[in-house]
């Protein structure tokens, strides 16, 4: 999850009124907003993003790194995971974690989800989770197409979203902690949005309590990008 737009002092326009102070809190927050499922729930992303042992990975938007490890784990020893964020604290916390035994090398990177620093082509599963809502609604289209164009031609993508609770109290929890734009997201066009930027979506469906989650593949016969999608 791109967590620099949770940090105080580094507010987005699409966040108002967020408290959420520092990477420990933001995990404390998701923690409870799971309800002890959080492990479970993020190591059931990794086998959905179709990974296999030794493929190169990119997390966008990794946040704290939660789901970068699940994906290092899942890759082995032969792979290579880099997690890519927009803030420098986030990272650094990342980097602290503890990597679990037996997983990839992992490299984090400082970088924006709309452009890449990365070479055409260089990995094969992408995956990002709670991260697009975060960004305007303009600027999510150039987001797709950067996960587009460095996933070579069959690779896979797993776009992963916060599904709007529609409970009183659940709407009042997510407004209150996490902002408007997760109270208010509209995943309902995820997958359209996914299509129209040249993937092909193979699957959709939901995790309880909050997930939801798009699988899609880059299709080996190459496609030109639409720069207006």
């Amino acid at each position: 999850m791109n967590l620099g737009s949770l940090m105080q002092g580094e507010p987005r326009p699409d966040t108002p009124g967020v408290t959420i102070a520092t990477p420990r809190s933001y995990e404390l927050f998701v923690d409870v907003c799971f309800a002890g499922r959080r492990h479970r729930l993020f190591t059931r992303l990794a086998e959905l993003s179709g990974v296999r042992a030794g493929d190169r990975v990119l997390d966008v938007g990794c946040g704290t790194g939660y789901l970068t490890r699940r994906m290092a784990v899942r890759v082995g020893q032969e792979g290579v995971v880099t997690g890519v964020d927009a803030s420098p604290p986030v990272l650094d916390y990342a980097r602290r974690k503890k990597q679990p035994r037996g997983h990839a090398p992992i490299a984090y990177m400082e970088g924006i989800a709309e452009a890449l620093e990365l070479p055409d082509a260089s990995f094969d599963t992408v995956v990002t989770s709670l991260m697009l809502h975060h960004l305007p609604e303009e600027v999510r289209p150039a987001a797709l197409r950067e996960m587009y164009r460095v996933l070579r031609p069959g690779g896979r993508l797993l776009v992963v979203e916060f599904r709007p609770p529609k409970s009183r109290m659940g709407r009042h929890m997510v407004h209150g902690g996490a902002g408007h734009a997760m109270a208010h997201n509209r995943v309902e066009l995820l997958d359209v949005h996914i299509a129209e930027t040249g993937f092909e979506v193979n699957g959709r469906g939901d995790l309880r309590p909050w997930l939801c989650y798009v699988q899609a593949t880059r299709p080996r016969q190459a496609r030109p990008l639409r720069a207006g999608s």
